[in-house]
């Protein structure tokens, strides 16, 4: 769980964006897009070789450059 400790003298704004912060370090969001609806371990499977794809795409054409 992601706590924030705001002091009384402290800002809103600061701290709700500290919490946004490490909100999106820790991957939770990621996390709950990924979850919100069941793949097949098969449909998984052909997600993440589509993604490795694309990474080895992007990363030949950086290194063409």
């Amino acid at each position: 769980m992601i706590e924030i400790l705001v002091a009384e003298d402290d800002r809103i704004e600061a701290a709700l964006r500290q919490f946004r912060r490490k909100v999106q370090r820790s991957g939770l969001l990621k996390e709950l897009r990924r979850r919100r609806e069941y793949l097949k371990p098969s449909d998984e499977k052909r997600r993440k070789i589509a993604q490795a794809r694309r990474r080895a795409r992007r990363q030949g054409q950086r290194s063409s450059e």
